[in-house]
């Protein structure tokens, strides 16, 4: 049996190439992909996002402990020319939400965020519990 591809004849395949040009890019409906890592002393959170700037990302710890990320990043090119009217403007606007549940030893008022050539890096320190030393001198009695 071979496999066979359906396509929709419907719309002419001249279309394809008016609709997928520069003027009109195709939507990018991917969510940026995450990775998270472990030390011994932290947590690093990285978010792939090309592209977006510090001002584009909002980072924050919600009421429930839970981080959330936020981007969002709006475009719009416009032509200023007054001789001419527009009949098209284009406009590009992104906009991704992930909220991460915490784990218990993560030291909250610690976390820290920086954006360096498109990846978000989250970094979250980990509660240090420092073990009491129990040597001591034991008095006889």
């Amino acid at each position: 049996m071979t496999p066979m591809m359906r396509t929709n004849n419907w719309i002419p395949a001249v279309f394809n190439d008016f609709f997928d040009t520069d003027y009109m890019p195709r939507a990018n409906c991917t969510a940026p992909a995450i990775n998270v890592k472990e030390s011994d002393k932290a947590y690093t959170v990285e978010l792939a996002a090309p592209g977006m700037k510090k001002e584009d990302f909002n980072v924050h710890i919600n009421d429930e402990g839970n981080l959330i990320i936020k981007m969002e990043q709006k475009n719009e090119k416009k032509e200023e020319d007054k001789s001419v009217r527009y009949l098209r403007r284009e406009f590009s606007y992104s906009k991704y939400e992930q909220t991460l549940i915490l784990p218990d030893d993560v030291k909250k008022d610690a976390i820290s965020a920086k954006v360096d050539n498109g990846v978000l890096t989250v970094e979250l320190p980990k509660i240090v519990e420092e073990k009491a030393k129990i040597s001591r001198q034991i008095d006889i009695l």
